[in-house]
């Protein structure tokens, strides 16, 4: 009688060194210790009968060229075109990626005036971080150059969007703001404005000298940067 061989599996986190279980690890070590891959693997919980959930979010990791600001554009869509993740897991990631970026925005300078490229920067910073199409944004400022709401204008699709100017204004003048600073993303990564950007920022800026209503700046974002049209002298 010949024996039969067992198949080939691959241990479960579960038959692993404890320290090497991602969240006994965390409980040991601190979670600064753990690597990108375990960290998702929390996330996700599990594998399949085949897989941990580590080779599973090292396969996301993958998919996302290993950079954490490419996962984070992806969509649950994206997600589950993973084998192995479901709708589920999907929403999972993504919901803990949405609360670093508030997180990040409740860090942020609110009681800081906003009377600088970089402050404006780090104000806007978590709004329009990882967006795959244009948003385009404003805030409204008091007397002393303090925020009193930043609104969602518009959005558009990858490399366009269609501002109205009468309805940014009209948000103006609703909340007496004494002065505003425009704020759009360019998901391409590109920095310098376009025409077309020249051209709004230029009849935004008319249209508020007739209101008495400044444009302090109008701010491109990328991931990695931005342009300011006030430290360009564009303005």
């Amino acid at each position: 009688m010949h024996s039969q061989p067992y198949p080939d599996k691959r241990p479960g986190i579960l038959q692993w060194a404890e320290e090497d279980r991602p969240r006994e690890k965390l409980l040991l070590k601190g979670r600064s210790s753990l690597t990108d891959a375990e960290l998702l693997a929390i996330l996700i919980g599990t594998g399949s009968r085949n897989e941990t959930a580590v080779d599973l979010a090292k396969r996301i990791l993958k998919e996302a060229s290993h950079d954490l600001n490419r996962l984070a554009r992806m969509s649950v869509k994206d997600l589950c075109r993973i084998k192995g993740i479901g709708e589920a897991k999907a929403i999972t990631i993504l919901a803990a990626i949405e609360l670093s970026r508030r997180r990040n925005e409740s860090d942020s300078i609110l009681e800081v005036p906003l009377n600088s490229s970089k402050t404006i920067y780090a104000y806007m910073r978590a709004d329009l971080l990882d967006l795959p199409v244009e948003q385009f944004w404003i805030i409204l400022l008091n007397q002393s150059l303090r925020p009193i709401r930043k609104i969602k204008i518009c959005e558009g699709g990858i490399a366009h969007v269609v501002v109205d100017v009468r309805v940014l204004f009209k948000e103006a003048l609703g909340e007496l703001a004494t002065s505003i600073v425009l704020a759009h993303n360019h998901p391409s990564g590109k920095l310098t404005p376009s025409q077309e950007d020249i051209s709004l920022t230029r009849r935004i800026v008319s249209a508020g000298e007739l209101l008495q209503i400044r444009v302090l700046d109008h701010l491109i974002f990328t991931n990695n940067g931005y342009y300011s049209f006030s430290d360009e002298g564009a303005l």
